[in-house]
């Protein structure tokens, strides 16, 4: 599960660093030498539509497994896959087979969408309002706030781009926790105590999350 981040007077200096190592992590997985044609307004659709369907799944009052199921489709649906889990897998990508980097990119879809939805069920009976989005080099930042009952509010910030060749994002921050970092580093764990078995790795996610 995704541990909360502790809140510190940096966080917004920790947040800023964290929008360039994403990107950074990103951008191998993304197509060169193409023009960015996704606009701010586009962007900002895009996470509309996106919080649209997180807010139906958290406030759905279904079980934790259908929730999972809404997320896993969500993550599908919006989320750059591939790039994202060819970002986290690192060098051990272009070690791959396409059967192997599939295989695990599959895997990684059911995994991530367990371990955020977990992250966003805690959000039950609040609600994720989409605030501003600009561009930041060659893709987006898209601010949005989760307002809780008796909490404060949660900032979630989602990274868009159309480089892969449709509208995705491919990051999240929750309070500053990096996706796309954490879950390099916490793969490139798994993968190192299974002596760099890809196939292993994938089994495992599976039920991992």
């Amino acid at each position: 599960m995704l541990s909360k981040p502790v809140l510190a007077p940096t966080r917004r200096n920790l947040l800023l660093t964290g929008l360039a190592a994403g990107a950074a992590l990103a951008v191998s997985g993304l197509t060169p030498g193409r023009a960015l044609a996704l606009t701010t307004e586009e962007a900002s659709r895009l996470i509309d539509s996106v919080v649209g369907d997180i807010n139906s799944a958290i406030n759905s009052g279904g079980s934790e497994a259908q929730m999972f199921s809404k997320f896993e489709r969500i993550f599908a649906r919006y989320a750059d896959v591939s790039v994202i889990a060819r970002s986290v897998l690192g060098v051990a990508a272009r070690q791959a087979s396409s059967a192997q980097l599939s295989a695990f990119t599959d895997a990684f879809q059911g995994y991530i969408a367990r371990k955020y939805g977990r992250r966003f069920r805690e959000f039950v009976g609040g609600d994720i309002k989409v605030n501003q989005a600009r561009q930041v080099k060659n893709f987006y930042e898209v601010k949005s706030t989760a307002l809780l009952r008796g909490q404060s509010p949660v900032e979630v910030v989602f990274l868009v781009s159309d480089r892969s060749g449709s509208n995705k994002f491919f990051n999240i921050f929750i309070e500053g926790v990096n996706m796309l970092a954490s879950e390099r580093t916490e793969i490139g764990a798994l993968l190192d105590k299974r002596r760099g078995d890809i196939g292993a790795l994938t089994r495992d996610l599976r039920s991992l999350g």
